[in-house]
């Protein structure tokens, strides 16, 4: 039997679970192929805000320190949004020892580089084992994942089902389904890929995902207390820092910020550590278990290199277990979104990938 929706998830990166779409059966189109580009793995990497360290090719690095992790209510800031985002309070102090970090999110032609070496099959690539999803009928039983597919006129915000669809044939390859593919896009974020594919990314690229804390750190490109990775003000001298959405959500995306959905990575300045894209384009997993209170288990005093929570909660649906996604994606707007805020948090059903949900990857010490 599908799972009860409920009417909105807030802070859900995407179109909810693979699993409530394969239980519900929704539109599905055909499967198709593409091809990556493989590139070499090895360079001389960058210090956080300078130049010089060697590293690991197209990594930063991160000095370790102390910092204040989470957010104030943003409703009340201009541009701000309707969400008061309790889950990302209170804020509490954080210690972490240094770390090396994408200086973007992982790409088609990195993803690709993998798969060609390895035979990688992702999730989304697999057919939906009829055990796995217990009353589905067999003719939902279908390869694909959630696509972001906008209406064509003004509907209410109170069911994201409106614009999402669970499309055969779409995933890393296919990002929107089978005629799409991924020619002249070996730069943009790879997208399409759930949890246990990023992870498996990861320790073939000798890295990790990183915690929430990680993530943040970076993202925050050392400034205190701002609302943005890049400052206070969301469009500094009239300009657009991140690829979120602008007009009127959901179904009419003016681009105004050069963008009309996913784009290449690098198309917006980098934060003060060298970090590109840690707002907007699109979510990206962490290591960390979802808990609404886990900021608040941890207490007060400085918090060593945490590593999240022991286990998931999602009030909104009890039963079903997230990771916690960070930084917003193209679909992020003031209208119903604002995640593209540091220090706000997002989620997401770990075998579920969608058309805005990516990674990148970290990898610890010197």
């Amino acid at each position: 039997m599908a799972k009860k929706i409920p009417a909105k998830q807030t802070g859900e990166a995407g179109g909810g679970h693979r699993r409530r779409w394969v239980g519900l059966g929704l539109g599905v189109l055909a499967l198709g192929v593409a091809v990556a580009v493989a590139k070499d793995r090895e360079v001389k990497g960058k210090i956080g805000g300078g130049s010089g360290m060697v590293g690991p090719k197209g990594m930063v690095w991160i000095a370790g320190g102390e910092f204040a992790m989470g957010t104030e209510d943003p409703t009340s800031a201009m541009c701000g949004g309707k969400d008061e985002m309790p889950d990302a309070r209170p804020i509490h102090r954080v210690a972490l020892e240094g770390f090396w970090m994408d200086e973007t999110e992982v790409t088609n032609e990195q993803f690709g580089e993998f798969v060609k070496a390895t035979g990688y099959v992702t999730v989304a690539e697999e057919v939906p084992r009829a055990e796995d999803f217990p009353g589905a009928p067999a003719e939902n039983l279908v390869a694909g994942a959630v696509v972001f597919s906008p209406p064509e006129t003004a509907v209410p915000l109170n069911n994201h089902l409106q614009w999402w669809a669970y499309v055969r044939g779409a995933n890393w390859r296919h990002p929107t389904g089978p005629e799409s593919d991924l020619r002249g896009r070996e730069k943009y974020p790879v997208v399409q890929v759930s949890y246990g594919d990023a992870v498996a990314y990861a320790k073939w690229a000798g890295k990790r995902l990183p915690t929430e804390a990680e993530w943040e750190y970076g993202a925050r490109g050392g400034l205190a207390g701002q609302l943005y990775v890049w400052g206070n003000v969301f469009k500094p001298k009239g300009k657009w820092m991140a690829n979120i959405f602008q007009g009127k959500f959901p179904w009419k995306d003016t681009g105004e910020d050069g963008h009309v959905g996913l784009s290449a990575v690098k198309q917006f300045p980098a934060n003060g550590y060298g970090l590109y894209d840690v707002a907007g384009n699109v979510w990206e997993w962490t290591s960390d278990w979802y808990r609404p209170d886990y900021y608040l288990q941890l207490g007060k005093g400085v918090t060593k290199n945490p590593q999240g929570p022991a286990d998931s909660y999602d009030p909104s649906e009890p039963g079903t277990k997230k990771r916690v996604h960070r930084g917003g994606s193209f679909l992020c707007t003031d209208e119903y979104c604002t995640r593209y805020m540091v220090g706000t948090r997002g989620k997401g059903e770990p075998d579920t990938g969608t058309n805005h949900l990516g990674f990148r990857c970290v990898k610890s010490g010197k």
